[in-house]
């Protein structure tokens, strides 16, 4: 489809809510982010400011996880708090801030206690 803008919000901080991720990318029906507020508003845009998908007050449900997974559903975004599976590798993830790499590697300990993983970031003006 062409490069879309991910915007993720944290929208309980301050009037209207304060940046968290702003990024360009080629289009993924799913992303990981990285460090991941316990709630988020998405905004999936194309380059004109069209809007491809949005998903509002995404809470996380469960503990506190390192990675978490945003799924596009038609317009919809859906959040899955948790480590990243087998399918994830190839996967773009968003770091606070915009940055964004590509997953290459991940382990964690089956406990949670520790994990390791390995993103490549590419740029092109």
């Amino acid at each position: 489809m062409g490069i879309e803008i991910w915007d993720l919000w944290y929208p309980n901080a301050a009037a209207q809510g304060l940046s968290f991720c702003r990024g360009r990318m080629s289009s993924s029906d799913a992303v990981l982010v990285h460090a991941a507020p316990d709630s988020l508003r998405v905004e999936v845009r194309l380059d004109d400011g069209r809007l491809l998908a949005f998903g509002y007050q995404l809470r996380r449900a469960g503990p506190y996880y390192p990675m978490t997974r945003l799924r596009r559903n038609g317009s919809r975004i859906h959040r899955e708090d948790g480590w990243p599976i087998e399918e994830d590798i190839g996967r773009p993830v968003l770091l606070p801030g915009g940055e964004i790499g590509i997953l290459l590697e991940w382990w964690n300990a089956a406990d949670g206690s520790e994990w390791r993983w390995r993103v490549e970031f590419y740029n092109h003006t």
